[in-house]
């Protein structure tokens, strides 16, 4: 009851903040263009599936594609999101998730306002195997994100996301991340941008055991990134840097959650 009672509250106050930044956008809706229908793909290859600073496909590549349905205009935009990824046991073999949300920009602030749904259709939980809980690991997480660019080149932004449940795994979970991104002067028709987040993640310990990818004891933890993107054209290279506060007295592995380089590669179309 308690959990539903939070996913409830939630809902509402994602609900209530999603209709308020959306009536302030629409004030200037009217002088901002045609509302139109739009759509982009990613097909992207990367050398490890990194979640919050967690590898979540035992250090393998994985392949991740994604595809975002738009309507709106550049001050409110509604958006539908499908992303997918081959992940390690016991959640894999795949993962597929949706996100639904809206962005409106209100002067200076461009808000992301989300709710994100993560699914594992072919998951190993309750298996021979991974003996557990009857539970898919499937969860509902609500986001709010804001982003400003104070100079020329550079943006910076927060972001907190709240899991009311996530079965087996965790219960509540709070997670919130700063991020900046700064733009170089394009380089032999590539422009390089060097990025960094720093999150933390509180979680309460589900009763029913703990079948997370990473064994993580840790309740709470912080993990961090910074890189080098590179773009051309459509197509887009990324070099980054995982690490994490987790010990070995925090996780079971801690190869999944230890420091990391990984690459990126991948194309945007249309």
């Amino acid at each position: 009851m308690k959990n539903i009672k939070s996913f409830l509250g939630a809902a509402g106050v994602a609900a209530i903040a999603a209709l308020g930044m959306s009536s302030a956008a629409l004030a200037d809706d009217a002088g901002d263009g045609e509302r139109k229908f739009g759509y982009s793909i990613s097909i992207t290859g990367t050398s490890d599936y990194i979640f919050r600073g967690i590898s979540f496909n035992n250090q393998d590549p994985a392949f991740q594609p994604f595809i975002e349905f738009t309507y709106g205009t550049p001050s409110l935009t509604w958006y539908l999101d499908f992303w997918g990824s081959n992940i390690a046991e016991p959640f894999g073999p795949f993962e597929v998730d949706m996100y639904a949300g809206v962005r409106p920009v209100t002067g200076p602030v461009s808000w992301d306002l989300g709710v994100l749904y993560y699914t594992y259709p072919e998951n190993q939980i309750g298996s021979a195997k991974f003996p557990g809980p009857d539970n898919n690991g499937d969860y509902v997480e609500f986001k709010i994100a804001a982003s400003i660019t104070p100079v020329t080149n550079l943006t910076t932004g927060v972001t907190a996301y709240f899991t009311p449940d996530q079965g087996f795994n965790y219960g509540e979970t709070w997670t919130f991340e700063g991020n900046a991104a700064y733009t170089l002067p394009t380089f032999h028709n590539f422009v390089p941008v060097i990025s960094g987040v720093v999150g933390y993640t509180a979680g309460s310990r589900n009763e029913a055991g703990n079948f997370s990818i990473c064994a993580c004891e840790a309740q709470n933890y912080v993990y961090w990134n910074a890189g080098l993107k590179l773009t051309v054209d459509k197509y887009f290279m990324d070099f980054r840097y995982w690490d994490t506060n987790l010990t070995s007295s925090d996780a079971i592995d801690t190869n999944l959650s230890d420091a990391r380089f990984v690459f990126t590669a991948g194309v945007n179309l249309p």
